[in-house]
């Protein structure tokens, strides 16, 4: 369930996850090795949150992953 701050929707990592279609370990993994970045924004549990943005290129990475094992 995505959520809204101050005007703008953010996702959990599950949905992240599912809209990529990713496992967690591999966005885990993503964020650890620094091909994304860390998430920066968290909610009030220190939960992950992502911008439609950060998903967009999460998607990108994916996609030339995708084309370079090809």
């Amino acid at each position: 369930m995505s959520v809204t701050i101050n005007g703008t929707t953010y996702y959990r990592t599950a949905e992240v996850c599912r809209i990529v279609g990713i496992s967690r370990t591999t966005l885990f993994r993503w964020l650890k090795d620094g091909l994304h970045g860390e998430a920066p924004y968290r909610d009030r549990r220190g939960w992950r949150l992502f911008t439609k943005e950060e998903i967009g290129r999460l998607n990108e990475e994916f996609d030339e992953i995708n084309r370079t094992a090809g």
